[in-house]
């Protein structure tokens, strides 16, 4: 099983090196969960309006889309069992992975990159740049595929923050610094949420880059002491539940799990299929 796989791990005598591995393995296997083996998914089709009006119209129907969808109870299901079985890690992983000066700086940007400034200002940015930077259409609209992708960002961003908010409350559970509030990660969610929007407009080919950079973030907050192992597993869960809400209202999808054998126990692939 996954859990006795995690502990034979923990007995071993480099545990510095342990313990990244047990982080890069349980996030990795987030990160593969959107981009094992699907078939060609063609980018979203543009929404005739990206205008305030919409993104306020649109986010609201995220929020009420977001429990209805099979995908969404997927994945955050399978993300509440990997933050279950990654929990007796918890403390060993925080215990040897703070306090590396190499991870210090190597994962120093990570707290930047995921940070909300940085990801509203990035979709803003991109928003800006399509609505009032680019030549509109010949008809007049200033809806393209770059005030799409910062459209669908910023809704993405929302939506997973909120949900993060509201878990962080109603939990509350202690930093491993004693202050409040740790689970979920705001940056994991954040970060995964983005990743899983720019999955969809630039197809699964290119989406292990940002996957490996969404990993990256949300390990940062390990090495930064600010959150255990089973906080950004399941942050990344809800930013990819969020994130696939919103670009999955473009399209139908259906998502099929199934059983992986790995050595020394089983995972579970989510893999996203055609109709």
């Amino acid at each position: 099983m996954y859990v006795n796989t995690l502990a034979l791990l923990m007995h071993t005598k480099n545990r510095s090196r342990v313990a990244f591995i047990i982080v890069i393995l349980v996030l990795g296997m987030s990160a593969s969960a959107s981009a094992q083996n699907p078939p060609p998914q063609p980018p979203p089709p543009t929404p005739a309006h990206t205008g305030w009006a919409s993104l306020v119209k649109d986010t609201a129907h995220d929020f009420v889309a977001f429990p209805t969808r099979k995908s969404t109870w997927a994945i955050l299901s399978i993300g509440a069992a990997a933050a279950l079985a990654v929990h007796p890690a918890d403390d060993y992983v925080e215990e040897h992975i703070v306090g590396n000066e190499a991870a210090d700086d190597f994962f120093a940007l990570g707290r930047w990159i995921g940070s909300s400034q940085v990801q509203v200002g990035s979709a803003v940015g991109l928003w800006v740049v399509g609505r009032y930077i680019m030549r509109p259409a010949a008809d007049g609209s200033r809806t393209n595929k770059v005030s799409h992708l910062g459209f669908d960002l910023l809704r993405a961003h929302m939506v997973s923050q909120a949900m993060v908010v509201g878990l962080k409350q109603s939990v509350r559970r202690d930093r491993p610094t004693g202050e409040c509030c740790a689970f979920p990660s705001g940056h994991a969610a954040a970060a995964f949420a983005a990743a899983s929007v720019l999955e969809r407009h630039f197809g699964y080919r290119a989406s292990w880059p940002m996957f490996i950079g969404a990993t990256y973030v949300a390990t940062s907050r390990l090495v930064d002491n600010r959150h255990f192992l089973s906080d950004v597993v399941f942050g990344a869960a809800i930013g990819q539940a969020a994130g696939w809400t919103v670009v999955g209202r473009h399209g139908r999808d259906q998502y099929a799990m199934m059983p992986v054998p790995v050595r020394g126990g089983m995972m579970i692939s989510i893999s996203r299929v055609a109709n």
